[in-house]
């Protein structure tokens, strides 16, 4: 299988490039550094999904990884 990964000097961004190609093959591993780790369920939001997430993390970069 022929990945089309980017160009990109984030190994961070080239991990979920890589990851998203191999996404139909089944689960994959992430390792992730961060701060805080909060466990929610997506609501619906009219034609999206929506997270609801404190207001301390506004302005701050967060990850998101679908588990199942």
């Amino acid at each position: 299988m022929v990945s089309e990964i980017s160009d990109t000097d984030d190994p961070e961004d080239s991990a979920v490039q890589l990851a998203q190609a191999n996404s139909k093959l089944g689960k994959v591993k992430f390792e992730v550094f961060g701060e805080e780790m909060i466990d929610k369920e997506v609501k619906l939001s009219g034609n999206s999904g929506r997270v609801y997430l404190p207001p301390a993390w506004v302005g701050h970069r967060v990850k998101i990884i679908r588990i199942d």
